[in-house]
């Protein structure tokens, strides 16, 4: 297995280091942060497996009891489930800063995320075999489910203390989307069972966008073929922009705070293009973080990316 380089990280772990140097954390910023991070998570989770509701819509329904006129129940039920999942997520993190993965803490996401959906199947490993559409992956053999999710849970004991938690649990995320243990909502249950593994270490809650989803679909889909350093790097700038929010927001006043902006406004006072820079991002090599389709990166970001190449020539 090729592990991402660990310098890769270090500009990460930094940030890290700013947001844990600024607790203790102010309670209503956090809180309201945490509100639009969990409607985000919602809204985005559910619409990678094709739920139709818009963000705004989720916030309503989840906030506002409100039911939007032309949309599934299924959808309303879905964005309710998955906001009760992530309760309990925070929850578990609140109270347990090292909480045991098992199977059992697995199973008991996966039956929030499914509780007003599929009842019956809600917390249960699937029965029989299944396919997944546009994948060249064939799930194991549901006999083989059981057995593969034991292993699973011993390769974490084995090396949560050997990965890096952003690689742990980008590994940990494609491997319990490759067993698909459950008839669905395996998508669902592994970007949460992902989030355990980073917040117990600190880490905001980590978001994969929907306008992601195609790319996010290629690096599991190269993930499935042994090449896992794409869905590391995926994941590693989903979480860099998490981080990037909390800092620009959480950073007092009286500190100078970076102005992340679109590439278009960066390009003019640095010596790239906008697609240029376009491809540092996507590449990982410039900070910068997706904001809808958008990248946005600051002028200081473009100043370390120049001197980290000088220092390398």
């Amino acid at each position: 297995m090729t592990h991402i380089p660990i310098e890769y990280f270090d500009r990460i772990d930094q940030k890290l280091q700013e947001l844990e140097s600024l607790r203790p954390l102010p309670a209503s910023a956090v809180k309201k942060l945490r509100e639009q991070f969990e409607i985000e998570m919602t809204y985005n989770s559910n619409a990678i497996e094709g739920n139709s509701l818009t963000l705004k819509e989720t916030y309503l329904v989840i906030h506002e009891g409100i039911t939007i006129k032309g949309k599934p129940l299924k959808d309303h039920l879905e964005a309710k489930d998955h906001q009760e999942a992530l309760g309990f997520l925070y929850d578990l993190i609140q109270h347990d800063s090292k909480p045991t993965l098992s199977e059992h803490l697995i199973r008991t996401l996966h039956q929030l995320i499914m509780k007003k959906t599929e009842e019956e199947y809600a917390g249960k490993y699937r029965t029989s075999n299944v396919f997944i559409g546009g994948a060249d992956h064939t799930p194991p053999d549901a006999l083989q489910v059981p057995i593969d999710m034991n292993d699973l849970i011993k390769w974490f004991i084995e090396k949560q203390k050997k990965l890096h938690p952003i690689e742990l649990s980008a590994l940990l995320h494609h491997k319990l989307v490759y067993i698909h243990p459950f008839f669905d909502g395996n998508g669902r249950t592994s970007r949460l069972v992902m989030n355990i593994v980073l917040m117990r270490k600190g880490y905001p809650l980590v978001v994969i966008q929907k306008n992601d989803r195609k790319k996010y679909y290629q690096v599991l889909d190269q993930a499935d073929k042994g090449n896992y350093l794409p869905l590391i790097k995926f994941i590693a700038q989903s979480v860099e922009r998490s981080l990037d929010i909390y800092l620009k927001t959480l950073t007092p006043m009286t500190q100078i705070r970076e102005q992340f902006q679109l590439l278009s406004k960066i390009s003019p006072v640095t010596s790239y293009s906008t697609k240029y820079l376009n491809l540092l991002a996507r590449q990982g090599k410039l900070e910068a973080h997706k904001q809808g389709r958008n990248w946005l990166t600051s002028v200081e970001a473009v100043d370390r990316y120049v001197k980290k190449r000088q220092r390398k020539r």
